[in-house]
């Protein structure tokens, strides 16, 4: 059963702009992994293969991503690259996604025991995590939870149009290269290799030829830190299903884009990057 968590956090000191980066937020997820379960977290620190979650940067209310393309809402906006410190009390939210009953299940102590006094490490910053959502509310579109047998059942066997929001940088490997080009390949094979390693419910490789871009507000943006920078796509994006195509292969292609909230698409899920959900 795929989850997407929203931590509410509130720093008790400083947080600087060094630490608000993909590997700071992966060390701090590890960090609550390993305070239920060393030996699971030792497993994903050292860990190379695809994991079971992705992680957003970190995220305060009242800034604006300004590089975002013109004419979307701004309660879809993330911030992605902070370029100003965030004072200590300024409340903040930071999504977790789980694509692993088991992986949730070992932290069931820290979702029922979370203690709001108990500071983390966020780089040398200390934060609360104050409380933890996990059902979808109007204020906070990020947050749901649904087994994959009610993502497949619920999804349509009619609806032709794909809408997705990428709100953080998306980027695919491509051979030896990445590109931040959205072709239907790259983004419905993402969800499809998420979907056959995590579901217990395979699809057979879709018909990705009858796919086809309708609408499109993007451009590029680059999610840097101190060691390497990534060019990744970001905006709205709409494909349409044309022609003569089955109601369960319809079905299917629904079930991906809806699956795409707690998957994520592409590179560097785990550090932020590639967060996305139909709109």
């Amino acid at each position: 059963m795929p989850y997407s968590l929203i931590l509410n956090i509130l720093p008790q000191s400083t947080i600087y702009p060094n630490y608000l980066t993909g590997r700071h937020y992966h060390a701090l997820f590890l960090s609550l992994i390993s305070s239920v379960d060393r030996s699971l977290g030792d497993k994903l620190h050292d860990s190379t293969a695809d994991k079971a979650f992705t992680l957003s940067p970190l995220q305060v209310s009242d800034r604006i991503h300004h590089n975002y393309p013109k004419k979307t809402p701004r309660s879809n906006l993330l911030q992605v690259n902070q370029n100003e410190p965030i004072p200590p009390g300024t409340p903040c939210w930071w999504r977790i996604s789980l694509l692993d009953d088991t992986l949730f299940s070992k932290l069931t102590p820290l979702w029922l025991d979370i203690n709001p006094k108990q500071p983390w490490l966020l780089g040398s910053a200390d934060l609360f995590i104050t409380s933890i959502l996990a059902t979808l509310r109007q204020t906070q579109p990020w947050a749901n939870a649904c087994s994959y047998h009610q993502l497949y059942e619920q999804a349509s066997e009619s609806d032709r149009i794909l809408n997705f929001l990428f709100s953080t940088p998306v980027c695919f490997r491509q051979g030896s290269y990445d590109s931040c080009l959205p072709t239907r390949e790259s983004v419905f094979n993402s969800l499809l290799r998420s979907w056959n390693k995590y579901a217990g419910l395979e699809f057979l490789e879709s018909k990705l030829d009858t796919i086809f871009p309708n609408f499109f507000n993007i451009k590029t943006d680059i999610v840097s830190d101190s060691r390497s920078k990534f060019i990744g796509c970001i905006g709205e994006i709409s494909y349409r299903i044309m022609g003569d195509i089955e109601p369960i292969e319809i079905k299917q292609l629904n079930t991906l884009a809806d699956f795409a909230i707690y998957a994520g698409i592409g590179r560097k899920t785990t550090m932020g990057m590639g967060m996305v959900r139909r709109i």
